[in-house]
Parts: structure tokens; C-alpha cells; sequence
């Protein structure tokens, strides 16, 4: 067997049954990820697909890098069919594009807002949809709710993912008050007595604070998160990629999600009218232009040939810088090959 053939059997099963057994594309839970990049000064880079014309330029960042990447849905549950959606479009630019490194698949983070009488229910069925349509790792925004909270909604909603054996990441509810690490820590603990297993704990670059990272409070975040077999991934990292990714990595930062460049370079490949309508209904919405296009991409005016592929350039020097600030260069090959070797552990 090829290293490829080898790695192929570590894919998750809900992701083989969506794709098809047939697919030569390593799509992986990033835990496998973690697992094969050991303690090397690392991060894994997740991007946020926004536009599905960007794909092929982040796509070929990371062959161009040899890097394992992840890309995100924003929003999986914002229709019946937007998760399905997603998979297939990231697959059949893989397929074309004969792509051959590693790459994990993000759902959201996914907002819960709300424990009340009946608002969990259509939540989980939406969960159910996303792991049925191939996700390798699941991310639930719980910064809503309290504590006491989080923990009832995650008693819930975590079974969908859990059961297939993927990947969790969790962002903790907002302190009242106290240290934002009082409410990880509440969190984790009441989840480790539940056995829910998390393996990311997200923290948003806001909460770290304006300009520098408040590395200190980072650095003690990673400790708690060790404590409970997890890792930490900053979310929501907006522009000024390359001062502040390595600050990330070493402070101990696994994953970062890096919106960066990816919504303006996104929102530009349409006409300004169009673009002007996207950013008036996500101010009315509460949302970000960027995640609010995801949404409703299918809805507008195609893009124009040139327009597609400027779009594709831009975010593949978008993602080449990512991909270096975060260390990641040459980590997709020796990823394989460590996974092909080590598949039984």
C-alpha cells in the first residue's frame, strides 16, 4: 500500500459515506493532525470559505506550501442543504485539482444561544445534518450562555458528534466578571464529569485583547485546556496576519482560524451594488459581511470568469501567508507519511 492508500483508512466513517470509498482525497479529523505533528512548533491553519471560487486558490496554497490545512463552513446549519453543499463543493475542487495533502473539515462555530423550552431540539437535528454530511470537526460557540448553562445545552448537542468519535472544539461561555479562564476551566470540569470529550477550546483574538496578544493569558489558557486532554485554537483572527500568527504558536496554540484578508478579498469579487446589499443585511442581521455571503452566495449573480479568478489568486497568496506565519509549511507530507506509519496507535 501507498502512504496515500495507508492514510486513506484513517478517514472517519461519516466522511467515507459522503465522499464515496472510491475518493483518494485524506480528508481527517485534525486530532489524526495533532497526533502526527507531535510537539513541533506548529499551528494548523483553518480558513474560512466564504466564496466557493476561492477554493481552488486555497487549495493550491496548500499544495504549493506542503501543508495540512482545515477549511470552515461558517454557517452549516443555515439551511437543509448548506452542509451537503459545503462538502461536495471542497471535494470536487480537491478531485479536480488532484489534491493529495491533508485536510480537516470545520463546521462553524455554530452559535447556541438559547437552552429554553424547545431550542435545543432543531440545534441537535442540525448537528445530525452536519455530521451525516461529512464534517471531521464540529465547533459549538457557547459564549451566550453561563456556565451552568453550557454545560445542560452541551449534555445535548455534543451526542451527534461524539458518537462518530470526532472532533469537538468549544468556546467557553464569557466570564461575569471573573477570569476568562474561570469559565474554561468551570466548563471543562463540568464536561469531564458528564465524559464528554472536547479536544479544542477556542478562544476569539478579541478576547486576547487589542494590538498584542495577551500572551500570558494565552499561555495559561493552553495549561488549563492540558489539563483536560485539549488544545487551543484563537478564532476570528481578522488582518495583520504575519506580526501576530508566530506570537500564536508560541504560546502553545494549536489551530487558528484566521479570517484575515479572506472576507474583504471574498466581498470584492462581486460588483459594488451587490456588495453594498450583502454588508446592509448582515448590519441588520448582526453578522459579519463575510459569513453572511456564505449564506447567501448561491442567491447572487454568478461572478464573472475574470472576477472568479482573481478571486482564486488572491486567496492563494492569502493563504500562503497563513499557512508560513502559523509554521505549518512543509508539515502535510510528513504528516502522511507519520499517519501511514503509525495507524494502529
Amino acid at each position: 500500500m501507498s502512504v496515500l492508500d495507508k492514510v486513506l483508512t484513517l478517514r472517519p466513517g461519516n466522511t467515507v459515506a459522503r465522499v464515496g470509498a472510491g475518493s483518494r482525497i485524506p480528508i481527517l479529523d485534525p486530532k489524526e493532525l495533532l497526533r502526527a505533528l507531535g510537539r513541533a512548533p506548529v499551528a494548523l491553519p483553518c480558513l474560512p470559505v466564504q466564496a466557493k471560487a476561492a477554493l481552488p486558490g486555497l487549495l493550491r496554497a496548500a499544495r504549493a506550501e506542503d501543508a495540512a490545512l482545515g477549511l470552515a463552513c461558517p454557517h452549516p446549519l443555515a439551511d437543509r442543504g448548506a452542509a451537503e453543499r459545503f462538502v461536495t463543493a471542497v471535494h470536487e475542487a480537491a478531485v479536480e485539482a488532484g489534491h493529495s495533502r491533508p485536510l480537516f473539515l470545520q463546521a462553524g462555530p455554530v452559535r447556541v444561544t438559547r437552552v429554553d423550552g424547545d431550542a435545543l431540539g432543531p440545534v441537535q437535528e442540525g448537528l445530525f445534518r452536519v455530521v451525516d454530511a461529512g464534517f471531521t470537526l464540529v465547533s459549538l460557540d457557547l459564549s451566550r450562555l453561563d456556565s451552568y448553562a453550557a454545560v445542560e445545552a452541551l449534555n445535548v448537542l455534543a451526542g451527534p458528534v461524539s458518537e462518530r468519535e470526532l472532533s469537538l472544539e468549544l468556546t467557553a461561555p464569557a466570564p461575569s466578571g471573573g477570569e476568562p479562564l474561570d469559565a474554561y476551566r468551570t466548563l471543562l470540569e463540568g464536561l469531564k464529569q458528564w465524559k464528554v470529550p472536547v479536544r479544542f477550546v477556542r478562544i476569539s483574538a478579541a478576547a486576547l485583547g487589542p494590538g498584542e496578544p495577551d500572551v500570558a493569558l494565552l499561555r495559561q489558557l493552553v495549561e488549563v485546556a492540558a489539563d483536560y486532554d485539549a488544545v487551543v485554537t484563537v478564532g476570528e483572527v481578522g488582518p495583520g496576519l504575519p506580526q501576530v500568527l508566530p506570537t500564536y504558536v508560541a504560546a502553545g496554540v494549536r489551530k487558528v482560524d484566521c479570517v484575515g484578508g479572506f472576507e474583504r478579498l471574498s466581498l470584492g469579487a462581486w460588483p459594488a451594488e451587490v456588495r453594498a446589499s450583502v454588508e446592509e443585511k448582515a448590519a441588520a442581521a448582526g453578522l459579519p459581511p463575510g459569513e453572511l455571503l456564505s449564506v447567501l452566495e448561491e442567491q447572487l449573480p454568478p461572478l464573472e470568469p475574470a472576477a472568479s479568478e482573481r478571486l482564486e489568486a488572491l486567496s492563494f497568496a492569502e493563504a500562503v501567508e497563513v499557512v508560513s506565519g502559523l509554521g505549518a509549511t512543509r508539515t502535510g507530507m510528513p504528516a502522511m507519511r507519520f499517519l501511514a506509519q503509525n495507524r494502529g496507535e
